[in-house]
């Protein structure tokens, strides 16, 4: 059987699917206003495992949500698919945070905007066609009353700065689905089984995440 462990932990939903020739068959997550996956992670794996009846030793391939999105959330996720992927001799496989969370969405005309929040007015995001062929460039941005101004479809906008978005985006062919605000492992079980089909994997050994933008340490200023 073609069992691929999907990990998405690029924002606050820690969130693992274990999936069937690309159909999701167990999934567990739980999206915390603190960031839970350091804790969450290596549970709901077991979890998943234990409860599908199989071993590790059955699954093809990890996959991992690739980003952009939040620096810790990455860096614990892909960490964990490493370590899998090495211990089991078996390939990794990396998926668009974007992508995926735009899979989310089922729409017959217009086009997908996922966003994820990058503090202040700043977001990550990319555009995609109703069947995910990306039509834009992941970017990070920061949202002005004339961002996206060239399209003139009809532009659903989801993810988890809508709120903050839709004060600033109000023309008329802006639509903003509230509803949709993280990416799940959920949406990866068929994209990472479409990419493990055609070989498209990425070498365990240097695979870093898309973080978009650099990560800054900042200093706590010293107390006089």
């Amino acid at each position: 059987m073609s069992y691929i462990l999907n990990i998405e932990t690029a924002t606050k939903n820690c969130s693992i699917a274990l999936a069937k020739e690309g159909k999701t068959i167990l999934c567990k997550e739980i999206a915390e206003e603190g960031y839970s996956h350091a804790e969450r992670l290596h549970v709901f794996i077991e979890e998943i495992i234990n409860e599908a009846g199989i071993q590790l030793k059955d699954l093809i391939a990890v996959a991992v949500s690739q980003g952009p999105g939040s620096y810790t959330g990455l860096r614990i996720g892909v960490s964990a698919a490493k370590g899998l992927c090495y211990a089991l001799n078996i390939p990794l496989i990396a998926v668009d945070t974007l992508q995926t969370l735009a899979s989310k969405v089922s729409i017959t005309d217009g086009l997908i905007v996922p966003m994820i929040d990058a503090r202040r007015m700043e977001v990550y995001s990319a555009v995609f066609s109703a069947d995910l062929e990306k039509q834009r460039e992941v970017l990070a941005e920061i949202i002005e009353e004339n961002s996206f101004e060239n399209f003139t479809e009809k532009l659903y906008f989801i993810g988890d700065c809508n709120e903050k978005c839709k004060m600033v985006l109000t023309k008329e062919n802006f639509i903003f689905l509230d509803e949709i605000k993280y990416p799940s492992a959920n949406e990866m079980s068929a994209l990472s089984f479409d990419k493990y089909k055609i070989s498209d994997t990425v070498d365990v050994a240097y695979f870093e995440p898309y973080y978009l933008k650099d990560f800054l340490i900042t200093t706590p200023k010293k107390s006089s």
